[in-house]
Protein backbone atom coordinates (compact mmCIF):
# COMPACT_ATOMS: atom_id res chain seq x y z
CA UNK A 1 0.00 0.00 0.00
CA UNK A 2 1.54 3.35 -0.85
CA UNK A 3 1.44 5.82 1.86
CA UNK A 4 -0.89 8.14 0.02
CA UNK A 5 -3.49 5.46 -0.27
CA UNK A 6 -6.02 5.72 2.68
CA UNK A 7 -6.76 2.28 4.70
CA UNK A 8 -9.96 0.88 4.85
CA UNK A 9 -9.47 -1.74 7.20
CA UNK A 10 -6.26 -2.69 8.55
CA UNK A 11 -5.25 -4.80 11.71
CA UNK A 12 -1.60 -5.54 11.20
CA UNK A 13 -1.81 -8.38 8.91
CA UNK A 14 -4.72 -7.34 6.37
CA UNK A 15 -5.02 -4.13 4.78
CA UNK A 16 -8.19 -3.07 2.24
CA UNK A 17 -7.52 0.16 0.92
CA UNK A 18 -9.56 1.18 -2.30
CA UNK A 19 -7.48 -0.70 -5.20
CA UNK A 20 -7.45 -4.48 -3.11
CA UNK A 21 -6.30 -6.20 -0.35
CA UNK A 22 -2.88 -6.99 1.28
CA UNK A 23 -2.32 -9.79 3.03
CA UNK A 24 0.67 -9.54 5.12
CA UNK A 25 3.47 -12.38 5.77
CA UNK A 26 1.49 -14.27 3.03
CA UNK A 27 4.88 -15.39 1.62
CA UNK A 28 8.28 -16.25 4.11
CA UNK A 29 9.62 -13.08 1.47
CA UNK A 30 6.20 -10.77 2.08
CA UNK A 31 3.07 -9.64 1.38
CA UNK A 32 0.47 -10.73 -1.57
CA UNK A 33 -1.44 -8.31 -3.20
CA UNK A 34 -4.87 -9.22 -4.66
CA UNK A 35 -6.82 -6.51 -6.77
CA UNK A 36 -10.67 -6.15 -6.03
CA UNK A 37 -10.97 -6.65 -9.99
CA UNK A 38 -9.20 -10.34 -9.54
CA UNK A 39 -11.54 -11.27 -6.87
CA UNK A 40 -14.54 -13.30 -7.78
CA UNK A 41 -16.15 -14.20 -4.35
CA UNK A 42 -15.10 -14.46 -0.60
CA UNK A 43 -16.63 -16.72 1.59
CA UNK A 44 -16.85 -17.08 5.29
CA UNK A 45 -16.49 -20.15 7.48
CA UNK A 46 -15.92 -21.10 11.10
CA UNK A 47 -12.66 -22.55 11.74
CA UNK A 48 -12.31 -25.71 13.28
CA UNK A 49 -9.31 -27.92 14.37
CA UNK A 50 -9.48 -29.85 10.70
CA UNK A 51 -10.19 -26.79 8.77
CA UNK A 52 -7.56 -24.11 9.77
CA UNK A 53 -8.17 -23.12 13.35
CA UNK A 54 -4.47 -24.79 13.97
CA UNK A 55 -3.41 -23.89 10.78
CA UNK A 56 -0.58 -21.09 11.41
CA UNK A 57 0.72 -21.13 8.44
CA UNK A 58 0.61 -22.77 4.65
CA UNK A 59 -1.79 -25.06 3.35
CA UNK A 60 -3.01 -28.41 4.76
CA UNK A 61 -5.07 -29.59 1.64
CA UNK A 62 -2.91 -28.00 -1.28
CA UNK A 63 -6.24 -25.53 -2.03
CA UNK A 64 -6.22 -23.06 0.93
CA UNK A 65 -3.14 -21.20 1.98
CA UNK A 66 -3.11 -19.21 5.33
CA UNK A 67 -0.69 -16.70 5.83
CA UNK A 68 1.36 -16.25 9.38
CA UNK A 69 -0.90 -15.64 11.94
CA UNK A 70 0.26 -16.99 15.40
CA UNK A 71 -3.17 -15.73 16.86
CA UNK A 72 -5.52 -17.98 14.28
CA UNK A 73 -6.21 -20.58 16.94
CA UNK A 74 -7.80 -17.91 19.41
CA UNK A 75 -10.29 -16.91 16.43
CA UNK A 76 -13.59 -18.51 15.34
CA UNK A 77 -14.10 -17.39 11.31
CA UNK A 78 -11.97 -17.56 8.34
CA UNK A 79 -12.46 -15.92 4.61
CA UNK A 80 -11.82 -17.67 1.80
CA UNK A 81 -10.79 -16.07 -1.43
CA UNK A 82 -11.38 -16.65 -4.51
CA UNK A 83 -9.63 -15.79 -7.47
CA UNK A 84 -10.17 -18.04 -9.65
CA UNK A 85 -6.40 -19.96 -9.28
CA UNK A 86 -6.22 -23.07 -7.64
CA UNK A 87 -4.83 -21.70 -4.30
CA UNK A 88 -7.38 -19.96 -2.43
CA UNK A 89 -5.68 -17.18 -0.33
CA UNK A 90 -7.28 -18.00 3.19
CA UNK A 91 -7.80 -15.49 5.77
CA UNK A 92 -8.11 -14.58 9.18
CA UNK A 93 -8.65 -10.82 10.04
CA UNK A 94 -9.46 -9.42 13.27
CA UNK A 95 -12.61 -8.16 11.74
CA UNK A 96 -13.71 -11.00 9.59
CA UNK A 97 -17.08 -9.32 9.07
CA UNK A 98 -15.97 -5.95 7.75
CA UNK A 99 -13.35 -7.71 5.36
CA UNK A 100 -15.98 -9.54 3.64
CA UNK A 101 -18.26 -6.12 3.38
CA UNK A 102 -15.35 -3.96 2.33
CA UNK A 103 -14.09 -6.53 -0.08
CA UNK A 104 -17.84 -7.39 -1.30
CA UNK A 105 -18.86 -3.96 -1.84
CA UNK A 106 -15.77 -3.54 -4.09
CA UNK A 107 -16.03 -6.42 -6.76
CA UNK A 108 -19.96 -5.58 -6.44
CA UNK A 109 -19.24 -2.27 -8.33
Amino acid sequence: MDNNETALYDDGRIVCDEDGMTIRWYYPWGSKKIPYGSIRAVKSFSLRPVRGKWRIWGSGDFVHWYNLDGDRPSKQTGIDIDTGRRVHPTITPQDPEAVARIVNEHIAA
